[in-house]
């Protein structure tokens, strides 16, 4: 009967490990998602910063056509000054060619603003492409060593799942359908070893009955968490 529990911490070995590789297996490509999607996110931050530079240097070109344009009012009416014909006339041109002049400071602050900003998205579009380069990079090494762990991961599985029908083999016809049941249900965790008269699936105490039960070596099911039990070799 020793032979049952010993068959049995075995398929729970098996079990466990190949419920890690297939873990491990699964992690690597949605990792690979993740530093993906990275990628195209700081691809997008670098597009958003170039649209960002273009306007900003078309709203810069604007302000310089306007503010030529008001230069040139400013030189005409300057002209005019000569020719006024009163001294209202005079005053009034006077105070236009203030008011000008003054939209025209206004507008000078403007550019200067707009053309720092350029110069600060600028540097910012290099730093963004410094780590769009650096996430391209790092995600073709990630790329290439999780192809190059899931080749190892599905030898593995593959070598364990060969010893797991071999092992399954083995297990008496009478209790054949309860263990396929329960791993179908709930894969390795359906399984727990009993030590010291607790089930270490779930910490609770094991019957009397049923620790007496593993002792023969005979299988059984814990009552509270239904897991398949076997008495330890510890």
């Amino acid at each position: 009967m020793a032979q049952n529990a010993e068959l049995l911490e075995l398929l729970h070995r098996i079990h466990r490990q190949l419920a890690d590789l297939r873990d491990r297996q699964e992690r690597g490509p949605r990792q690979v998602r993740a530093r993906e999607a990275n990628v195209a996110k700081l691809r997008a931050e670098s597009t958003a910063t170039l649209e960002a530079v273009k306007q900003a240097k078309l709203a810069s070109d604007r302000k310089q056509l306007d503010l030529k344009a008001n230069e040139q009012r400013i030189a005409d009416w300057r002209v005019k000054l000569n020719s006024c014909n009163s001294n209202k006339e005079y005053q009034t041109m006077t105070e236009q060619i203030a008011a000008a002049e003054m939209a025209g400071s206004v507008l000078a602050d403007e550019i200067l603003e707009v053309m720092e900003k350029i110069d600060q998205l600028e540097a910012s579009v290099g730093e963004v492409k410094s780590r769009v380069e650096a996430a391209k990079g790092d995600l073709a090494k990630f790329r290439d060593a999780v192809a190059e762990e899931g080749q190892r991961i599905a030898g593995d599985i593959a070598r364990l799942e060969a010893e797991l029908v071999e092992a399954e083999k083995r297990l008496p016809a009478e209790f054949r359908d309860d263990y396929r049941r329960v791993i179908r249900a709930k894969g390795a965790e359906g399984m727990a070893r009993m030590e010291s008269g607790v089930c270490e699936g779930c910490g609770q105490q094991v019957t009397l009955n049923m620790q007496n039960h593993l002792l023969l070596g005979k299988p059984g099911f814990c009552t509270a968490c239904g897991r398949l039990l076997y008495k330890g070799e510890r």
